[in-house]
């Protein structure tokens, strides 16, 4: 089996900044040194894959509230000509008003070389549509936003059960242990709230660190981080002192796993104190660098600076980040200026965070996954909305080991439902995992004499979209 191995790339990295900042337009490619200082051990220690990894890294961001995917990547023609027209067959089963049909009220072109379509809500993202795989097929469980969220974020949609970059974190251990391998950014205060990001039954140094709440980064400091009141060597006398009480209680207690994972963490948060303020600065990274991201722009600065410090904490080494909107894209009403006022917030950030990781040399082998819980209908609600579809929408992937330029799948003439190469949630959460290196089969936990996994009983790696 392969292994993860932590090297030190400081010397070619060096080279290929140098060479690559020409394809941002002369800005200088600064960033955090891509050595560790140390190696992770106990339950956060490099674990082996069962195959050879295409990447090292997740970043996930997700589109809170359900983008419309035929107002953004699956243009249909018979829509625009059917609109207002009955929807010729049986609308989902939450549909009891007489589905009439909605065209899309922005243009659609084909970009790059591959010819895929983007609507004009995404000129930026449309630029690297050679470096995105497509997939248009998706399909999900929940037609509300909390069952499609938490099938989304932990696979299942009525279950307390360990989110995605929990069993990533389990499964592959960190690449730097002065920092947590998940990483939350914005998350969303409902819709599951923390079992989003939570461990469940897994060891509790799997949930994720959080920075910022349901889509407002604020600050960009991890709460309670710091002790100004006494220095680092007082502070070490006490932890130890401390752990030597933790553990003594642990070993009369020793399947305690909430007493397990405070000492884990505790060991953590110290080492995080010095790690982590300099990979929270973004006045460390140029303004030419911010201005890419839309740093500094009204409408952009928010998710601009989520981007740019998910770009941060995945050059430092964190295995797992999520970036989130909040519930924004929840356009049931006021389509048309819902959704353009959410491009345009993120667009921008979503398109520098692609140009800064392939100028690094990072996208090849981080994964970088854009969605929402679901879609919207072809259908209108009211007057001038979209309600929710987990029928059929669509996620794009970028780096890590997918094809660029690939649309896989498609929803039937209007839409509605995935019809051709249909991608479940639950084979969306195998394929990661296999980019990762792990088979989702085998990534088990047992637990409540049971042996529990991501994928339940479920789900099939999309092969065809790996390159």
């Amino acid at each position: 089996m392969a292994t993860l191995k932590m090297t030190n790339h400081s010397i070619t990295r060096r080279d290929m900044l140098r060479a690559s900042a020409a394809s941002l337009g002369g800005i200088a490619l600064t960033g955090l040194p891509r050595s560790f200082a140390s190696a992770a051990t106990g339950p956060l220690a490099p674990q082996p894959t069962h195959h050879a990894a295409r990447a090292k890294r997740v970043v996930f961001l997700f589109m809170h509230g359900g983008p419309s995917h035929v107002d953004t990547f699956d243009y249909k023609p018979r829509l625009q000509i059917d609109n207002g027209k009955e929807l010729p067959f049986k609308a989902a089963d939450n549909i009891s008003a007489i589905p009439k049909l909605l065209k899309s009220p922005w243009k659609f072109a084909r970009h790059g070389e591959c010819g895929n379509w983007v609507s004009e809500l995404l000129p930026n993202i449309a630029k690297h549509i050679d470096d995105l795989c497509v997939i248009r097929s998706m399909h999900s469980r929940g037609q509300s936003h909390g069952q499609a969220v938490s099938m989304l974020h932990t696979g299942t949609d009525n279950l307390v059960m360990p989110s995605v970059g929990a069993w990533v974190s389990y499964g592959l251990g960190t690449e730097n242990a002065d920092l947590p391998s998940f990483l939350s950014i914005s998350p969303a205060s409902g819709h599951g709230g923390p079992r989003n990001y939570g461990c469940a039954f897994l060891p509790a140094i799997h949930q994720a660190t959080t920075i910022g709440n349901s889509g407002k980064l604020g600050d960009a400091k991890i709460q309670h981080l710091g002790n100004e009141r006494i220095s680092e060597a007082e502070q070490r006398q006490q932890l130890e002192l401390l752990q030597a009480i933790n553990r003594e209680q642990a070993e009369r207690a020793p399947r305690d796993a909430n007493l397990t994972g405070a000492i884990e963490s505790l060991d953590l948060a110290f080492r995080m104190q010095t790690a982590a303020p300099e990979v929270l600065d973004l006045s460390r990274e140029s303004k030419p660098m911010q201005e890419l991201y839309g740093i500094g722009t009204k409408q952009t600065d928010n998710f601009g600076r989520q981007c740019l410090l998910a770009r941060r904490l995945a050059e430092a080494g964190v295995r797992y980040v999520e970036v989130s909107t909040g519930n924004v894209w929840d356009q049931h009403s006021n389509l048309k200026n819902g959704h353009e006022k959410n491009s345009l917030a993120t667009d921008q950030p979503v398109a520098a965070l692609l140009t800064d990781l392939k100028a690094r040399g990072m996208l090849e082998d981080t994964l970088v996954v854009w969605g929402g819980e679901f879609g919207r209908t072809p259908i209108v609600q009211g007057s001038n909305g979209r309600d929710h579809s987990p029928q059929g929408f669509t996620v794009w992937l970028a780096g890590g080991g997918v094809r660029g330029g690939l649309a896989h799948g498609n929803t039937d003439e209007y839409g509605y439902y995935a019809a051709e190469d249909r991608v479940h949630m639950h084979d969306l959460h195998a394929t990661m995992l296999h980019l990762l290196g792990m088979n989702h089969e085998r990534l088990t936990y047992r637990y409540a004499g049971r042996d529990f996994r991501l994928t339940d009983i479920y789900g099939k790696t999309v092969r065809e979209i790996i390159a």
